[in-house]
């Protein structure tokens, strides 16, 4: 190799990690501003809700001597500026205040509660994917047909129906009719001491300690919810990748590949559909992170121990810590998801780049 070959690849590399260090410093210094931006706005919701986060605590007949002592304990005394900089301070160690609901801190709550929304949002996301990428492609491949056809009744099927209706009609039907799936709960009262939490994803737990009739009685809990939660996920991801596809497919790369003969399903699913993936990885990731952030009817009714049920009745009994804390998750999660999203389509797409 010459020196002026070794010269000029050492120039490439160094413009290539130039560029990518001014992209990660890019996509940090956006996630920092919207991370501070979403401390300040559940900070100042804190402070305008009619809810006294003293009382709370104290009870509503506390003596006055009582009540300012837990007011200057909990900061409320001080400016508005430092209760920001000491409440930004706590969430950065990761202390977001103790739950007045289960006496217990709420990172430790969130830590029980989110691996089972994880658990349901990802089968949920699956589903969605598995079959909503396919019959998109399909209804704008054969648009005016009946793959069309199929993936518009659907896509209104799950736009449309309530998602209490639709629970409760999938509980009376296939656990207290037929009985091919389990009912409310994450795992039946036989089962729950059988399995030690480790992840606290109770299939994955259960696969690991050999625990398969648990298992398998767990995925049986989890089937009908994450069902309900994929149809909607289903009809949402079918409905864009159809507008991706009907975009690419009248591309005129796709006309000239056409004319050389090239074969048409080579056409649809390597080139036009590679196109379609980055803004269709953008809409899987919207749809999981919207699955994350709690399910709150679902959850509530297949009594799914998960963070939106958690957050909704922390809500209704003016647990603001767990409230806020549980914001928090939910505006961290999205802006993880999103971050994901644009790193994995930047690498399947190099134009992006």
């Amino acid at each position: 190799m010459t020196v002026a070959e070794t010269s000029r690849r050492s120039g490439a590399f160094r413009d290539r990690a130039s560029r990518w260090g001014g992209l990660i410093g890019r996509e940090l210094s956006t996630v920092a501003i919207t991370m501070f931006g979403l401390l300040l706005i559940t900070f100042l919701i804190a402070r305008v809700v009619p809810i006294d986060p003293v009382l709370a605590v104290v009870g509503d007949n506390a003596r006055p001597d009582v009540y300012d002592a837990a007011r200057a304990e909990l900061g409320l005394d001080k400016p508005l500026w430092q209760q920001f900089a000491i409440y930004v301070g706590k969430v950065f160690t990761g202390d977001l205040g103790t739950s007045v609901l289960t006496a217990q801190k709420v990172t430790d709550d969130i830590k029980r509660v989110f691996p089972a929304t994880l658990e349901l949002a990802t089968l949920g996301t699956l589903i969605g994917v598995v079959l909503g990428v396919p019959l998109g492609v399909l209804a704008a491949v054969y648009q005016g047909r009946w793959p069309d056809q199929l993936a518009r009744i659907l896509g209104l099927f799950g736009y449309s129906i309530p998602v209490f209706w639709l629970g409760l009609m999938g509980l009376l039907l296939f656990y207290a009719k037929l009985g091919w799936v389990g009912g409310p709960g994450r795992i039946g009262v036989a089962w729950q001491d059988f399995v030690t939490p480790v992840t606290g994803v109770i299939l994955l737990d259960a696969a690991m300690q050999g625990e398969w009739d648990a298992f398998w009685d767990a995925f049986s809990h989890l089937v009908l919810p994450s069902a309900v939660l994929g149809l909607f996920s289903l009809a949402y991801i079918s409905r864009m990748a159809r507008s991706f596809m009907i975009a690419e497919l009248q591309q005129q790369y796709v006309i000239a590949a056409r004319v050389k003969g090239m074969s048409e399903f080579r056409v649809i699913w390597r080139h036009a559909l590679r196109n379609a993936l980055v803004p269709l990885i953008t809409v899987v990731a919207l749809s999981y992170a919207q699955l994350l952030e709690g399910s709150v009817l679902t959850e509530t009714i297949f009594a799914w121990p998960g963070l939106g049920r958690y957050i909704t009745n922390s809500l209704l009994n003016a647990d603001m810590n767990a409230v806020l804390g549980g914001t928090l998750v939910v505006g961290a999660v999205f802006i993880g998801v999103n971050l994901f999203s644009d790193i994995l389509g930047r690498l399947v797409d190099p134009r992006t780049r």
